[in-house]
């Protein structure tokens, strides 16, 4: 198994529910009153049977017209076309702007020879378009375009691949748990979204049921621990990719990536 981040950089999003570029070295945070400050970090993971994607960043592009998730793929050495599988924690749109790109007018799928691996219930109220975290268009573009695998609930999705749905960023938002001839990662989406959550216990208000994400967090920590699980941190700031140890009541992650 190779992990491989793919860093599309830092935004400010503010009430609008717009990202907006942010350069720490240049820009100034008081500048943005009112705004959140996150880190986007998709994830690719080669096995040995899959080229898996784990969630698809905002979608932005580069001064060549070029998608960002795209170019760093490239630059590890594959081609988007070679994704397999698209593993979505969720439909926000910091997680899945980059399921399409806009070419001559019109959105088309950015991996349209993967099957997308979405929990039913989360589609349902993405495509539903009543909320601004969901951006409509998206789903309406790649509902006929490309392999869908709805998931309802938790199980296996082939050999060395489970998923749990776990229900505490959003009502549908899953984690996914990957083990690959003893090698073992896993992807919390925004339930373990930074590795500095697993140092201090604090409910969200940006998650749907707060004290559940709070108590998942420790959870999927001490599991992580216990069974030699890398976790991916899909918001982190530098630490993307860590082991977890836990001792004396008390978690360490050690920087991978």
């Amino acid at each position: 198994m190779e992990i491989f981040a793919l860093n599309e950089g830092s935004y400010s999003v503010d009430s609008s529910k717009k990202f907006i570029p942010f350069d720490p070295q240049t820009d100034n945070t008081k500048d943005r009153p009112g705004s959140l400050f996150i880190h986007v970090n998709p994830f690719l993971v080669e096995t040995s049977d899959d080229l898996i994607l784990f969630d698809a960043g905002l979608g932005f592009k580069d001064t060549r017209d070029e998608m960002l998730i795209h170019q760093h793929i490239r630059n590890y050495g594959f081609d988007p076309d070679d994704v397999t599988l698209v593993l979505m924690s969720h439909l926000h749109y910091d997680h899945s702007g980059g399921l399409v790109g806009e070419r001559s007018g019109k959105l088309e799928p950015s991996f349209p020879h993967a099957t997308h691996v979405i929990q039913k219930g989360e589609w349902e109220i993405a495509l539903a378009g009543k909320s601004s975290s969901y951006h409509k268009d998206i789903f309406e573009a790649l509902k006929d375009s490309v392999k869908i695998q709805f998931l309802e609930g938790s199980g296996e999705l082939k050999p060395g691949i489970q998923y749990e749905l776990s229900g505490g960023h959003c009502p549908f938002h899953q984690v996914f748990w990957l083990n690959d001839n003893g090698q073992k990662c896993f992807y919390g989406g925004d339930e373990l979204p930074e590795p500095e959550q697993l140092l201090r216990k604090f409910i969200a208000k940006y998650d749907y049921d707060g004290r559940k994400a709070m108590q998942l967090r420790e959870e999927y920590g001490k599991k992580a621990a216990e069974e030699n699980y890398t976790c991916l941190f899909y918001h982190a700031k530098s630490n993307t990719v860590g082991n977890v140890s836990f001792e004396d009541d008390h978690f360490t992650v050690t920087r991978v990536l």
